[in-house]
């Protein structure tokens, strides 16, 4: 009986072991392929934003709020304040022009247009023309590197151009471990790192410039949900950076708010 018993409590010690082996092996294992971390936001504060401005691209240069907007025959490069929303000096475009992607470089603002190919130049004060570029392919998103300008067209890729002769320097592809990563929308170059909407998508991506890898995901969900919005084009999209105060806002299309928010892990 003794011996019977002993064996038993043997299988069970034998059996415990390797459960918890197993277990131990499992969480070593999903340690190494949980993919890229997920970050969630805290708002800091709510500032008014037009409601019909159908956003494209947000920079910040001086403590000020820059804002492209898009549609044919709606399209504008304005300078908003931030705690009133109030628009400050306002750049209509041609009305056969989609306005798209912005960003801040020096003493020029870059804009680019949605399917014209046609990327315009501003004095960042008067809002004067400075000169025209072409580019390939659409136009979506853009910020800048302190060195190139970074240009998405939609796709899984991010092209880095030469801001004096706008020549393509090098391109990037996207990627969330094996899978690309498409519809990368309004960009914004944040402590080394390229931030990305993703069209239709309430998360914006974080992408290491060196190889495209996905570094992480900011969920932005709960934010403004879709069950409150005008139509299902309102959708997340402009991302700001005061690298000086460092602060950090978010908008959307058509969003009746600006948000400052913080990222936590």
């Amino acid at each position: 009986m003794k011996m019977a018993t002993h064996a038993r409590k043997t299988r069970t010690w034998m059996l415990a072991a390797s459960l918890v082996a197993a277990a131990g092996g499992f969480a070593a294992w999903a340690q190494l392929n949980r993919g890229p971390a997920l970050w969630q936001i805290e708002v800091i504060e709510e500032y008014p934003h037009d409601p019909s401005a159908f956003t494209q691209g947000l920079a910040i240069s001086g403590g000020r709020l820059y804002e492209s907007t898009g549609r044919y025959g709606a399209s504008s490069i304005r300078r908003l304040d931030i705690a009133t929303g109030q628009v400050e000096r306002i750049s209509a475009l041609n009305g056969r022009l989609f306005g798209e992607g912005l960003t801040i470089l020096g003493d020029r603002a870059y804009q680019l247009t949605w399917r014209s190919g046609l990327g315009i130049v501003y004095d960042v004060e008067t809002f004067d023309v400075a000169e025209t570029f072409r580019y390939d392919g659409e136009g979506w998103g853009l910020t800048h590197d302190g060195t190139h300008l970074i240009v998405s067209d939609g796709s899984s890729a991010l092209r880095f151009l030469d801001p004096a002769s706008y020549e393509q320097v090098r391109r990037i592809t996207v990627r969330d471990e094996d899978r690309e990563v498409t519809r990368l929308n309004e960009l914004e170059y944040i402590r080394g790192e390229v931030w990305a909407n993703i069209w239709y998508e309430d998360r914006i991506a974080r992408i290491s410039p060196a190889d495209g890898a996905i570094l992480g995901w900011i969920d932005l969900s709960e934010l403004y949900p879709s069950w409150r919005r005008g139509s299902e084009e309102d959708v997340l999209n402009g991302i700001a950076f005061d690298a000086a105060a460092e602060r950090l806002f978010v908008t959307g299309k058509n969003w009746p708010k600006l948000y400052e928010i913080e990222v936590v892990d």
